[in-house]
């Protein structure tokens, strides 16, 4: 049996660890959520902007942001309240027919996105590859994951992925019936959603966003 001495050390110990715990930032006690376990939806959700001026800057910035994007002739739209930017390419713009290697052209469709990736932190990307209902359910849904695993690693390749999670539904999600050959078409397709990450809030805080103010 422990002596009283002994049992007034361990005390002592505990005592401290938890001072310690307490003196730290609540950040640095709670763990940061791994954004490859949420799901797509969780992922879209968070982090969530409850400050009103915050998000008034960002969806500024996310409008503006928008507008380059389709200047640059990518397909995009806005979501939650103008904070999400999503932008569509067509897999026929990135792979041959049931193919799952990154043509020339699908390269130099990711290539301007690049720089998107340069402020790690500032963007959560999440891939979302779809494809049409030709073949069984287990083929599209292989296809969508080796072809968003084709992206991904090649934006690992030439940029940071530390904020990238790739997603493969299958056919699970079209836009529209497959019943034509256009439809099919349409359906087939990247999407890519441009998430406020914890970098452009903490920049909205201080009042001004910029994808080039890199913290140091």
């Amino acid at each position: 049996m422990m002596n009283f001495n002994m049992r007034r050390h361990i005390f002592q110990i505990v005592i401290a660890m938890a001072l310690v715990a307490m003196a730290l930032p609540t950040q640095a006690r709670q763990p940061k959520t791994d954004i490859y376990e949420l799901s797509l939806d969780d992922n879209l959700e968070t982090p969530a902007i409850k400050n009103n001026k915050q998000a008034d800057k960002i969806s500024d910035y996310q409008y503006e942001m928008a507008v380059g994007l389709k200047k640059q002739n990518y397909d995009v739209e806005v979501m939650r309240d103008d904070e999400v930017i999503v932008i569509t390419i067509p897999a026929s713009q990135l792979f041959d027919p049931n193919d799952t290697v990154l043509t020339r052209l699908g390269e130099a469709q990711l290539k301007p996105l690049l720089r998107l990736l340069k402020n790690p932190g500032f963007y959560k990307m999440l891939l979302v590859m779809h494809s049409d209902n030709t073949g069984s359910t287990a083929y599209t849904l292989n296809l969508t994951r080796q072809r968003v695993n084709a992206v991904y690693d090649w934006l690992d390749q030439n940029g940071s992925v530390d904020f990238v999670v790739p997603y493969a539904l299958g056919e699970t999600d079209p836009l529209v019936d497959n019943n034509s050959v256009e439809n099919r078409k349409r359906n087939r397709r990247l999407e890519i959603y441009l998430v406020p990450g914890e970098v452009m809030l903490q920049q909205a805080k201080k009042g001004k966003v910029n994808i080039g103010l890199i913290s140091k």
